[in-house]
């Protein structure tokens, strides 16, 4: 992980590059003094330092989204079937028979041979369907964002000055604050 002030671009990088080089210069002085020591120094203590620095590091939260089905929207149709009555009006012809007594003389001869015809017609029902067009459904995607609230606990390292002694130091919290004075 590089230095903070790296992603900052300002004088302090500066000034954090110039505390690297005076605390690498102070370790390679560590390092010398410890090598005619020899292995009696712990690593995380290092006695009668010029001048010494601690690394701090936080947790952040690295929120990533997956994109997952929720599901789907099927249209279909079905038939439904129904019955319907109508009521059409029809015209037929009947053929009315009306008889008339004569008692008249009549010179005509009695025969089979004479016979009327008369067409009777009437109206009939025929019944077609045909399809019409009542509505349409249509189904499409948009999208919708919304704002979900995620929780998590986050871990961040803080320094603490303990002084043993009258011994006096001056902060500068350029930036950063919460030093403890002990």
């Amino acid at each position: 992980m590089g230095n903070i002030f790296d992603l900052f671009g300002d004088d302090n990088s500066q000034i954090t590059n110039n505390q690297d080089s005076q605390n690498n210069s102070g370790k390679q002085a560590n390092n010398t003094s410890s090598s005619t020591q020899g292995s009696n120094t712990s690593s995380s203590t290092q006695d009668n330092q010029t001048n010494g620095s601690l690394e701090l590091h936080k947790e952040e939260l690295d929120i990533t989204k997956n994109k997952v089905d929720a599901g789907e929207v099927v249209l279909s149709k079905e038939i439904v079937e129904e019955q319907k009555t109508v009521e059409v009006p029809v015209m037929h012809e009947e053929v009315v028979i009306k008889r008339t007594p004569l008692n008249e003389r009549s010179n005509a001869s009695i025969n089979s041979d004479e016979t009327i015809h008369i067409p009777v017609s009437q109206e009939q029902v025929q019944v077609n369907k045909y399809t019409v067009t009542t509505e349409e459904v249509s189904a499409s995607k948009r999208q919708v964002e919304e704002t979900q609230q995620v929780q998590e606990t986050l871990r961040r390292e803080e320094a603490n000055v303990n002084t043993t002694g009258s011994v006096d130091f001056v902060s500068d919290t350029t930036g950063f604050e919460d030093i403890n004075n002990s």
